[in-house]
C-alpha cells in the first residue's frame, strides 16, 4: 500500500516537458532535505545514545520520519507519548518540536534527567509567548491541531493562546481588545497559506501585530522556494517525507500551487508507483526538513532504472546554518 497523497492540479500549463520526443530528466530541489534542527535533534539522540547506553528514552518522535525513529529504536531508543512512561531516574529526550512547561515539571517529578532537543527556532517561539502573554496580549497562533509544536508552544500561555487552524478558522476567532492582538505561527507551515490566515485576520483585527521575526523556519521556506522554482516544468514532482511531517505534506501542496501536474508524498522508493511514470518526461525530486538523504538517493535510483537518469539541480539557497547540541552533549560533539 503506498503512503502517497494523489493530488493532481493545474494540467493546463504549457505541455512542452511532456512531448514524447523530450528527454526524460529529474530536477532536483537545492536545498532539501535535513534542517539544522533537524540534525541537531537527530545528533542528539546519537550523543546520548553514546554517553549513556540503552535505552534513552524519547518523548513523542524525535522528528517526523519513519525512517529516522525506526533507526534509532533499532539501536535502543524507546519512543514514548508522556513522560509517566519513563521509568523514574532515566534520560529522556524531548523532540525537535518542543514541549510545554507542563512536561517540563513531570519529568521533574519523576526525577528524570531530560535532554532538550527543542529546535532553536521553535525554542524562539516560545520564547515570543511568553513575552506577549506577560504584556497580556491575545495570542493567535496559526498552525495545525494536535501538531507536538502547537501543544508545546500554546502551553507556554494557554490563558491567553488561540489555535488558529488555517484561513477558514479565523470566523471563530474572538480578542478581549482588539488593539492588543499579535499572531504568531507553527514553524512549518506553508507561507503562503499563512500568510492568507494573516491577511483574514488583519481584516477582522485591523491593529493585529505581527512577530518580532519570522516565525516560518527558513528551511520551511527555502525547501517551499526551490518546489516553486521547478514545478511549473514539472509533469510530476515527489516529495520524499513522511505523512505526520507537516513541512513534507506543505511541499506536497506547494508543488501543485506552483503548476506541477501530479504530485505524491512517500517515505521510500518502493512506494513509487511506475504507473505515475507513464508519459511523464520531467521529474520534480525534493525532500522534507527531516528526511535522511539516503532516501532521496533510492528515489533517484529507482528512476534511474527507468529511464531518467538526466539529474539537474534547482538551487534556489545554500544553507550554512549549524545549531550546537545541548550543553550536556556538547563535549560529545567536539
Amino acid at each position: 500500500m503506498s503512503s502517497a497523497i494523489p493530488l493532481n492540479v493545474g494540467i493546463t500549463r504549457s505541455a512542452v516537458s511532456g512531448a514524447a520526443d523530450s528527454p526524460k530528466r529529474v530536477l532536483l530541489a537545492e536545498p532539501r532535505g535535513y534542517c539544522a534542527g533537524v540534525d541537531r535533534a537527530v545528533e542528539t539522540v546519537e550523543k546520548a545514545l553514546e554517553k549513556h547506553g540503552a535505552p534513552i528514552y524519547v518523548r513523542k518522535e524525535i522528528v517526523h520520519n519513519r525512517h529516522v525513529v525506526e533507526t534509532l529504536r533499532e539501536r535502543g531508543v524507546i519512543f514514548v507519548d508522556e513522560t509517566d512512561e519513563v521509568p523514574e531516574g532515566s534520560v529522556v529526550v524531548f523532540s525537535a518540536h518542543g514541549v510545554s512547561p507542563m512536561v517540563h515539571s513531570s519529568a521533574a517529578e519523576r526525577s528524570l534527567h531530560t535532554i532538550d532537543a527543542t529546535c532553536p527556532l521553535v525554542t524562539k517561539v516560545h520564547q515570543e509567548a511568553k513575552r506577549f502573554a506577560r504584556d497580556d496580549f491575545d495570542i493567535l497562533l496559526i498552525g495545525h491541531e494536535g501538531h507536538e509544536e502547537v501543544e508545546g508552544t500554546a502551553g507556554e500561555a494557554p490563558d491567553h493562546v488561540q489555535l488558529v487552524d488555517g484561513p477558514d478558522a479565523v470566523d471563530n476567532v474572538t480578542v478581549r481588545d482588539e488593539n492588543k492582538v499579535i499572531w504568531l505561527s507553527q514553524t512549518t507551515l506553508s507561507v503562503d497559506e499563512t500568510m492568507e490566515t494573516v491577511q483574514r485576520l488583519r481584516e477582522r483585527f485591523p491593529s493585529l501585530q505581527d512577530p518580532p521575526s519570522d516565525d516560518i523556519c527558513y528551511a520551511t521556506q527555502n525547501r517551499q522556494t526551490a518546489v516553486k522554482a521547478m514545478a511549473p516544468e514539472c509533469d510530476l514532482v515527489i516529495v520524499v517525507g513522511s505523512r505526520n511531517s507537516s513541512n513534507s505534506v506543505r511541499l506536497v501542496e506547494v508543488a501543485l500551487g506552483a503548476g506541477a501536474r501530479a504530485a505524491y508524498l512517500v517515505d521510500y522508493a518502493r512506494e513509487v508507483d511506475p504507473a505515475w511514470l507513464e508519459g511523464v518526461r520531467t521529474i520534480g525530486i525534493t525532500s522534507g526538513a527531516s528526511v535522511p538523504e539516503i532516501l532521496v538517493e533510492g528515489v533517484l535510483e529507482l528512476l534511474a532504472d527507468h529511464g531518467f537518469g538526466d539529474v539537474q539541480p534547482v538551487t534556489t539557497a545554500n544553507e550554512t546554518l549549524v545549531f550546537a547540541l545541548p550543553r550536556e552533549l556538547r563535549a560529545a560533539r567536539a
